[in-house]
């Protein structure tokens, strides 16, 4: 049998809890205009909200559509404040119970995970199954389609009900989870929401464990949508990815992206998460780098117009030099150095 989570429909509701959630909601977000009228009456807010909460009159509201380069198109869709707020509220109780769920190697929105660890992973997966880069290693590479435009609400909600036996908390987050549908109702989830971070890991946790240990895949990494298996076999990697295909799409309704499925040796440069991996090195995806000056440029005239503050620009240009630190990017953090030297 699987753990329960031990919280109760009341810690979510709770104005100790929706206080807290407000706390690190509002961390970042002071100077956006939705949510600066959420504080001028507070208490009143949070009073109302947790009042529909535990009357179970709360209905979760629409959202704002908008658009997104990130690189390719991404539709973002935006709930309320006030419905943003319970996102977190929820997410305060139960990320720590379901983090706990999760295998090792899921990277993605995961305290004291991310890409940069997951790359590293990466690598030192290879060192293990080519034996220190004595044989050749092979990685099958796949990507899921419309990862979360797919996501089946029936099947979330079941598996959210094997790990939480309190039913008022499964009928709020039904209704978190039916407040949004993509191409048809039943199904999708929106990017913008915080909730949507956990409920696909958690989603994807069936997969997971499938792959460990139904599959005996002892060197797999997945991030969000993106998942690899090294292997010193590609037959064996031919032969399982079949197994793969028939489990997502039988048990979660989902379809791997054909263009996106490979069987390489690492030796020859696999392309994971933003960075082309050799046996030797790493080097930055040509499409990341591009994506990388085109923004870093923006901020540059946006600075030099006054339209923002140095700090902004500074902030990016840190952020980029920490990116290429980790891969064979000397050259390129010298040609931001000399462009922070020439608009300082």
């Amino acid at each position: 049998m699987k753990i329960q989570l031990a919280h109760k429909f009341e810690d979510i509701v709770s104005v100790e809890n929706l206080l807290e959630a407000w706390k690190e909601f509002i961390c970042g977000k002071k100077n956006k205009k939705d949510v600066q009228e959420f504080p001028l009456a507070l208490m009143d807010n949070i009073f109302s909200l947790h009042s529909d909460l535990f009357n179970h009159t709360y209905k979760h509201g629409g959202y704002q559509a908008f658009k997104i380069n990130d690189p390719k198109p991404r539709d973002i869709h935006k709930a309320t404040v006030r419905d943003r707020l319970l996102h977190r509220a929820i997410y305060r109780i139960l990320y720590p119970f379901f983090d706990k769920t999760f295998i090792a190697d899921s990277y993605s929105c995961r305290n004291g995970k991310g890409t940069h660890k997951a790359i590293n992973q990466f690598r030192k997966y290879f060192y293990k199954v080519s034996q220190n880069n004595t044989r050749t290693c092979w990685v099958l590479k796949c990507d899921i389609r419309k990862f979360f435009a797919n996501i089946d609400h029936e099947i979330l909600s079941g598996l959210l009900k094997e790990y939480i036996p309190d039913e008022n908390i499964i009928r709020l987050l039904e209704n978190v989870i039916g407040s949004f549908a993509s191409t048809r109702a039943g199904v999708g989830l929106p990017l913008g929401n915080l909730t949507s971070q956990l409920f696909v890991n958690i989603y994807m946790n069936k997969f997971d464990q499938f792959v460990k240990h139904g599959l005996k895949a002892k060197y797999y990494i997945r991030y969000a949508d993106d998942f690899v298996i090294l292997s010193e076999n590609k037959k064996h990697l031919e032969d399982i990815l079949e197994s793969i295909e028939n489990f997502l799409h039988k048990e979660l309704k989902l379809e791997l992206h054909s263009d996106k499925v490979s069987i390489e040796t690492f030796s020859s440069g696999v392309d994971f998460l933003g960075m082309v991996n050799f046996s030797d090195h790493r080097i930055l995806r040509t499409k990341t780098k591009r994506r990388m000056f085109k923004k870093l440029y923006l901020k540059h005239k946006l600075f030099q117009e006054g339209l923002i503050f140095k700090e902004s620009f500074s902030q990016s240009a840190q952020s980029c030099k920490g990116m290429l630190k980790h891969c064979m990017g000397y050259a390129m953090v010298g040609e931001i150095e000399k462009i922070e030297n020439e608009y300082s």
